[in-house]
Parts: C-alpha cells; sequence; structure tokens
C-alpha cells in the first residue's frame, strides 16, 4: 500500500498487493488462516481483501462482480449472489475470518420507498450476514479461533433521513453482531462492528445524484451541504482506512475487543 498526498493535503492510499505490507499500521500474521470477505470487488471490500491477503491469509473474495473479483490478483474469487441465502452460508463454512461487507444504498422518503427495494437491503445486509456467520461458527468453534468483523456504518449508530432500510439493517447489523461475540466468547471467537462515516466508494459516489434530489440541491453541493455537514473531519474516508483497523481486529492484541462498535467517523457520532 503506497501513500500519496491530496492538493488538501489528506493522506491519500493506492492498494497494491505485491507492495501492501510496506505502509501497514499493524501487523499481523494471518498465514494458514482463509478469510471471506463480501463485496470484494471494489471500495472497502476490496480494500479488506488486499490487506487480509498482505497479512497471509488465504481470502475468499466474494461479490457479484466476477471479473472484478478476477482482476484484483488474490485469493479465490467467488462471483455470488448473497441474497441467494444458502449460497451465503456455503462461502462462510471453513473460514477463519469472516468480514461482512456487501451492501447497497437507495435513498427515498418512506412513503416512497420501494417495498421490494426494502426488503432486498435487509436480506443482503442483515440476513446474508447471519447466515454466512451461521456457516463459518462450526470450524471457528472447532479451532477455538475466529474473528467476525461486520462492516457497519455510522448509520448503525445514528439514523439520517431518506434511508429507512439502509439504516434499518445496518441497525440489525449491530444487534447481530453482539449477539455473536456473547456466543462467541468461550470458542475464542470475536465478533464486532467497524462504523464508517461516508468513504470514498462507489456506493457513495453513486447516491450522490439520490441525495441532490431527496435535499432539492445540486450535485456538487452534496457532499459538503449533506454527507459531510455533520462531519467536524472535512473529507471522505479512505478504503484502506477502514481495513487497517479490520485488520487490527484480526490480531492477537484485539483478542479482547469483542461485542463493539468502532466508529471510522472524523467523530461524525460525537457532534
Amino acid at each position: 500500500m503506497t501513500t500519496h498526498e491530496s492538493p488538501t493535503g489528506t493522506r491519500r492510499h493506492t492498494s497494491d498487493p505485491a507492495t501492501a505490507s510496506a505502509d501497514h499500521t499493524v501487523s499481523v500474521d494471518l498465514s494458514g488462516r482463509t478469510a471471506l470477505v463480501t463485496g470484494a470487488a471494489s471500495g472497502i471490500g476490496r480494500a479488506c481483501a488486499l490487506r487480509l491477503a498482505a497479512a497471509g491469509a488465504h481470502v475468499r473474495l466474494v461479490d457479484v462482480d466476477g471479473e472484478a473479483l478476477a482482476a484484483l490478483g488474490v485469493g479465490e474469487p467467488l462471483e455470488i449472489d448473497l441474497t441467494d441465502l444458502d449460497a451465503a452460508e456455503a462461502a462462510g463454512r471453513g473460514a477463519d475470518v469472516v468480514v461482512n461487507n456487501a451492501g447497497v444504498q437507495t435513498v427515498a422518503p418512506v412513503q416512497d420507498f420501494p417495498t421490494d427495494r426494502f426488503s432486498l437491503m435487509l436480506r443482503l445486509m442483515v440476513e446474508a450476514p447471519f447466515r454466512t456467520v451461521r456457516g463459518a461458527l462450526p470450524h471457528m468453534y472447532a479451532r477455538g479461533w475466529g474473528r467476525v468483523v461486520n462492516i457497519s456504518s455510522v448509520h448503525g449508530l445514528r439514523a439520517s433521513p431518506y434511508k429507512s432500510a439502509y439504516v434499518t439493517a445496518k441497525h440489525g447489523l449491530e444487534g447481530f453482531s453482539k449477539v455473536v461475540a456473547l456466543e462467541g466468547a468461550e470458542h475464542g471467537v470475536t465478533s464486532n462492528c467497524v462504523d464508517p462515516g461516508y468513504v470514498r466508494t462507489p456506493l457513495v459516489e453513486h447516491q450522490i445524484a439520490e441525495q441532490a434530489r431527496a435535499h432539492g440541491i445540486p450535485e456538487d453541493r452534496v457532499i459538503d451541504e449533506v454527507l459531510l455537514a455533520r462531519s467536524p473531519v472535512k473529507r471522505l474516508v479512505e478504503p484502506e482506512e477502514v481495513a487497517e483497523l479490520v485488520a487490527f481486529l484480526c490480531a492477537r492484541e484485539a483478542s479482547f475487543i469483542s461485542g463493539a462498535s468502532l466508529p471510522v467517523d472524523g467523530a461524525w457520532t460525537a457532534s
């Protein structure tokens, strides 16, 4: 992973599996471990997959975009639609680390929110994580070690208007993560949520037009006036910043961190 200075002075990172270990802040050895990362084709999932591969894990890369997975050049690409819940559970079997990251977004008032889309989002972001973890836990328990990292959101801790399905799903994921932490404690399994603010990902970039329509403002004002309005740190989070925390949660030094919700939000939830 190489680091670059942006014109505003913030650090930008690019992932390169050949040099990924050069700039990591945590030493994590996942040799002999299998890590499942969902939504691995881009954004946070891609950054997590590259980071865990750099730590020595065999990474199962899950996404609907098989071509993008193959282009990553690491791990085992699995083109899976996680709304096929049996396939989601099968993908989790034998995994030592599960990173539930896959998600989608729709922005609309409750009265206009498409009912089928609401159901799909809960299926993808609550039921599918339940099934991947359900598939993985017997293996984790047998080995006496496991890491479940659920990529939640500040919207798992706070609400925003026009995001009823996303907020509901992330709140549900937070609760599920805590239950796994309680049940897994005696088996050496930890379970945590990482709660990013707005991350520089396709998911965020694609919702700008929707946010502009919902709030009645031009698209070029959405980042400053909507996405970052509550954030004291006025920039988007970089995917690699989230991935570094995910890696730390897999380290032996993090074995006592479980049942937690860890914001990566520039003090968004503190404001």
